[in-house]
């Protein structure tokens, strides 16, 4: 549900003892959670599509590319200047050469040279056989020599011997792997493939995910506002998370806090995705139908997760229909992520959850980048027990260090805090209060949202 209201706590057996904000000894760590959903998600989908160039923008490579060829092909000249014969050049001397052509990028030179000659190179020119030293044309002094030849005077110590050549091969070796399966295809990684000649490339089929919202108080778009209710928004952010992924989105709507609906809901999406990721009704409320379905349809484990926001949350597998290209066994049935409803921690347990566990789904040896260390610049509350996820703006402080500050309150209904932030300050378990000038973790969302 996307209701802004308290998470209230699972249902379960009495806890040993009591923690910090409502948790449990019986609460399970963040680090538990990670391990079992690697577990979880660890057999990614198998099919296998070939795809043009274009279109392998943020898929997940299946196969290794292996160098076809040297990149690049040829020893070339890495700037704009003279190429000669570097055995030439004498410690403390200045070293006179005539200029005896041009080569342009794109063409080659096959005159051999004589000694005390050069030749003008472009930047990316092959280099003429013989020759491995480049002195930029800034560098050199150009005058004019007898019968009108161009004379490149080169000052002592402007260059050294093989300098600004490039070597064949040095990019990419012909033979050894160019990038590896799992690899995610990033426009460095596109441009490397076009580099190497190859106008198509094997990538596993995109993940699909179906997601939808659950509660009776969520409005669609351009459903008239009623007293009691909230438009839905969980919906269009796991939406926007999904398409970022790279994954094939089914959206699924709001499903109203009906037992034959959700079950109708869930039935279409076992069948129809690999994945299932839900808002809402993983609570202890006596409308959270979807625990009680779950539990039914499925094998589904009910967490209480030692984390704020975020506390209550579903993994597990509900049956699907026969489909050798699902990620897992054919009889294992789907995935289903079911998240908490308040829009916050929603979208935190996603990043901090669902996100690499559809990764691993997805084939890809892709992790989230490290986190930024920088200074609280302000008190943080915080006590052992739990791991916290606090929204933060990053600053650089006068003296250059970075900062960071909270976005002001820290409830799990406030989807604003996450407009305004830059990312989440990590606050792990067993950390107290934080002082100000102390280090911490921030997850930025540049690369995340």
């Amino acid at each position: 549900m996307t209701s802004p209201t308290a998470e209230p706590p699972l249902s379960g057996p009495a806890p040993s003892a009591a923690l910090a904000g409502g948790q449990t000894a019986s609460d399970l760590p963040v680090e538990a959670v990670h391990a079992l959903l690697s577990s979880l998600t660890a057999t990614p989908i198998g099919d296998v599509e070939e795809v043009g160039i274009f279109a392998a923008l943020d898929r997940v490579l299946a196969r290794d590319i292996v160098a076809p060829m040297d990149v690049p092909p040829h020893d070339n000249s890495a700037m704009d200047g003279f190429a000669f014969d570097g055995s030439a050049l004498v410690p403390g001397r200045p070293l006179s050469l005539q200029v005896v052509g041009t080569v342009p990028a794109g063409h080659r030179w096959s005159t051999p040279l004589e000694p005390g000659q050069c030749v003008r190179t472009m930047t990316g020119a092959a280099m003429p056989e013989g020759l491995d030293t480049v002195v930029p044309q800034e560098a050199a002094v150009c005058r004019s020599g007898a019968n009108g030849t161009e004379i490149a005077e080169i000052p002592p110590g402007a260059v050294r011997r093989g300098d600004h050549r490039r070597r064949a091969g040095e990019d990419l070796s012909r033979g050894r792997p160019a990038l590896q399966r799992g690899a995610w295809i990033t426009p460095a990684a596109l441009g490397l493939i076009a580099s190497l000649g190859l106008a198509s490339v094997p990538v596993f089929r995109r993940l699909r995910v179906a997601f939808f919202s659950t509660g009776d108080e969520i409005l669609s778009l351009g459903t008239p506002w009623r007293e009691g209710a909230v438009y839905d928004s969980n919906r269009y952010t796991l939406f926007s998370l999904l398409v970022r992924m790279g994954v094939e989105p089914i959206d699924l709507g709001a499903v109203p806090d009906q037992p034959q609906a959700l079950e109708s809901a869930l039935r279409s999406a076992a069948s129809r995705a690999d994945a299932i990721v839900t808002s809402g009704g993983v609570s202890a409320g006596v409308a959270d139908h979807t625990r009680t379905l779950l539990d039914r349809l499925g094998s589904v484990d009910f967490w209480r997760i030692a984390m704020r926001p975020g506390r209550p949350m579903a993994a597990g597998r509900i049956p699907c229909t026969e489909d050798p290209g699902r990620a897992g066994p054919p009889d294992s049935g789907t995935v289903l992520f079911a998240l908490p409803g308040n829009p916050v921690a929603a979208m935190v347990a996603f990043l901090v959850f669902v996100r690499p566990a559809l990764w691993r789904m997805m084939g890809t040896t892709r992790v989230a980048p490290p986190a930024l260390r920088a200074l609280a610049a302000e008190p943080l509350n915080k006590r052992p027990g739990r791991t916290e996820y606090q929204r933060g703006v990053v600053f650089q402080d006068a003296d250059g260090s970075l900062r960071v500050r909270t976005t002001g309150p820290q409830g799990s209904a406030l989807l604003s805090s996450m407009v305004q932030a830059h990312g989440l300050i990590v606050l792990p378990h067993g950390r107290g209060r934080v002082a100000p000038g102390e280090p911490v973790d921030v997850l930025l969302f540049d690369g995340m949202l």
